[in-house]
């Protein structure tokens, strides 16, 4: 197979009259003495010949680019991000976390011994008394406030991309 396909290279390099004068003279004489390189010469030169004369190249029509256009045109693009996300669904999640901040405040309040009032403070509450540790041991509280940490700061972030972006807009205008 690979001597076939180098037979074909060096025939079709010949036809096409891209071969050096020794290899033209060589390719003669093989052609000449060789049935096999004579029957396969006459095979791709007739396919030479077939291309030369009865294939013709059809191009485009003039308005092709515009046509394609068109088509394109009618169909609808993907709308952006914003576009579809449900912005209940995002509400909803920022809901959950804040009624669980507010049960986690609430839970705190609850460990605070309200009926010990002898400080003559405005605030009720002596912070020396209230037992951090019933509060902050819990592991899923932990988790808890990291999570919200982390979305706070994310939430935080988009906030301040958005400003930033409103402000680039501004001054470019």
């Amino acid at each position: 197979m690979d001597t076939q396909q180098h037979m074909e290279d060096r025939l079709w390099d010949y036809i096409d009259g891209m071969a050096g004068e020794e290899e033209k003279s060589f390719i003669d004489q093989l052609i000449g003495s060789n049935l096999e390189w004579k029957t396969k010469y006459k095979e791709l030169l007739d396919v030479h010949q077939l291309m030369q004369t009865s294939l013709e190249l059809d191009e485009p029509s003039l308005r092709f680019r515009q046509n394609v256009m068109e088509e394109i045109a009618k169909y609808q693009i993907a709308p952006a991000t914003k576009s579809y996300i449900n912005k209940n669904i995002v509400r909803g999640i920022g809901a959950f976390f804040i009624v669980m901040v507010i049960g986690f405040f609430v839970s705190g309040f609850a460990q605070v011994n309200w009926s010990d009032s002898s400080s003559s403070t405005m605030i009720p509450i002596d912070f020396n008394k209230v037992d951090w540790s019933k509060f902050f041991n819990n592991t899923y509280m932990n988790i808890f406030m990291m999570v919200n940490i982390v979305l706070g700061l994310m939430l935080l972030d988009m906030y301040l991309g958005k400003k930033k972006k409103e402000l680039e807009n501004k001054t470019q205008l």
